[in-house]
């Protein structure tokens, strides 16, 4: 990958990360080498997963740690980044704190085959579904999820039936 493509996806990311209330590292050669992580993600398994964490190369799987993962708003409310320090608060920004070290909130395999086999649950008395974007936390109530979130603009595949 070029310096140019590195460059051009850390300004998409710093827009929409602004955008949405939140914060890049402001150490710009540690964000560079995380968006390398990431476009390499992207180049070998066709997803941004987090270059912090290792992934099976299943999409399905690795839903929780797409770039931005499940875990960034927990991590940043805690902690003041996230797990690979990508994304840290305002205060962290502005060097007005530094960021905790931040322990993985991921769970194992057999945990996140459970979890999943719970979401897959509809209650009957539910005329639709309701879906949770694992993001940001938007609900709704229909068939499907959206297409995109309309709060943090991730796609369908991040949301997950809420009960």
């Amino acid at each position: 990958m070029s310096d140019g493509e590195v460059d051009r996806f850390t300004r998409d990311l710093a827009r929409e990360a602004e955008a949405g209330g939140y914060h890049l590292n402001p150490d710009r050669e540690f964000t560079r080498d995380l968006v390398r992580g990431l476009l390499a993600n992207q180049e070998r398994y066709g997803y941004i997963s987090c270059p912090c964490r290792l992934a099976s190369g299943d999409r399905e799987d690795d839903l929780d740690i797409i770039c931005p993962c499940d875990y960034r708003d927990p991590d940043l409310d805690d902690y003041g980044a996230c797990y690979c320090a990508l994304y840290v608060t305002a205060n962290v920004e502005a060097g007005k704190r530094a960021a905790d070290p931040v322990p993985e909130r991921r769970p194992g395999p057999a945990e996140r085959k459970r979890q999943k086999e719970e979401r897959a649950a509809v209650p009957g008395d539910l005329k639709y579904p309701v879906w949770r974007c694992r993001v940001c936390g938007y609900l709704c109530a229909r068939n499907e999820p959206p297409e995109i979130c309309p709060i943090c603009r991730v796609p369908r595949e991040r949301f997950e039936r809420f009960m």
